[in-house]
């Protein structure tokens, strides 16, 4: 897939596109929804389906106390897009500029100009440009004058509930891992790298990966069943992971997140691994002593045997 980087300044664009625009932060059922029907109609009229976001979120520059933990970075939103057929991510930077820009002239430059747009799917209650004015109603005038069709997608609900990007990230902050997956379709992952830790788990006889995660976003305490892909060996382990600050080995030390992987002995730090949560075991707690503790933990590890028997895919 190709993926350009500040589109505003590129001349060689994916030209009469079926396109859509947004944040897509998690890209869940309801960006899903929109997403599958850019690329079917752009496939039905032999076009590029392109998507274009935004980086960093608007909130950042216009309300920065207000900005949201991203659930994926710009690298996983463009995996998954192009899992789902998407030919092109055009990542526009979010600028003090751009948010002073009229949605009218925004909507003009890039989907007109620029793009050549022709067709364009919008959740119904976007909005964009100066003060958020622009909206669908805008782009379905611009439409006309201009030659491209705009058509509007109603929110997703599952179980009654409106889905949003922020109720996935109150959720994966929680460990409420059904509601994540529901929402999603999927588990919810983080990427990053394994750094060298303190090497406490080894001493309780529970040798442990230390993820420094690439994401912003990951539940705030916790003991899970995972799996943990590693880059170097290119398919998926069972693992047992902890987030949290260890309270029984040290008070007041800094939230770390770490992955017993299962039947696995391999030395590797400093390769990349991505982490997918699938359950919650247990909440993060202090125990009397660092024997009890052992002994929760293998009764952590003996859960997750349990969680993993029967799929034999992971």
């Amino acid at each position: 897939m190709l993926v350009i980087q500040d589109p505003f300044r590129e001349t060689d664009l994916p030209h009469d596109c079926v396109s859509t625009v947004g944040n897509f932060d998690g890209i869940h059922v309801g960006h899903q929804q929109i997403v599958e029907r850019v690329v079917r109609l752009a496939r039905e009229a032999s076009v590029p389906p392109v998507v274009i976001t935004f980086d960093p979120h608007p909130l950042a520059i216009i309300s920065p106390d207000r900005v949201p933990p991203r659930i994926l970075t710009t690298a996983q939103k463009a995996e998954i897009l192009e899992g789902m057929g998407v030919e092109a991510l055009l990542v526009i930077p979010f600028t003090p500029e751009l948010s002073r820009m009229h949605a009218a002239d925004f909507a003009k430059e890039l989907f007109v100009d620029a793009l050549k747009i022709r067709h364009l799917l919008v959740g119904r209650d976007f909005h964009f440009g100066a003060g958020r004015k622009g909206d669908v109603a805008l782009l379905e005038s611009m439409g006309k004058d201009h030659g491209f069709e705009v058509t509007p997608i109603d929110d997703v609900t599952v179980r009654g509930i409106r889905v949003s990007s922020s109720i996935v990230r109150d959720a994966i902050r929680k460990g409420a891992l059904h509601v994540v997956r529901l929402a999603l379709g999927r588990d919810h992952f983080i990427d990053g790298v394994v750094e060298t830790g303190r090497r406490l788990g080894r001493k309780l006889g529970v040798p442990t990966v230390n993820l420094a995660p690439d994401n912003e976003l990951f539940p705030e305490s916790g003991v899970f069943v995972t799996s943990s892909t590693f880059e170097s060996f290119g398919r998926a382990f069972k693992s047992v992971t902890n987030i949290g600050v260890r309270p029984t080995l040290y008070e007041n030390y800094g939230r770390t997140i770490e992955s017993h992987v299962l039947d696995f002995h391999a030395n590797v730090y400093g390769d990349r691994v991505r982490l997918t949560f699938h359950r919650l075991l247990r909440r993060e707690r202090q125990f009397e002593s660092a024997l009890e503790l052992s002994a929760q933990i293998q009764q952590d590890i003996q859960h997750a045997h349990q969680f993993f028997e029967g799929r034999p895919q992971i």
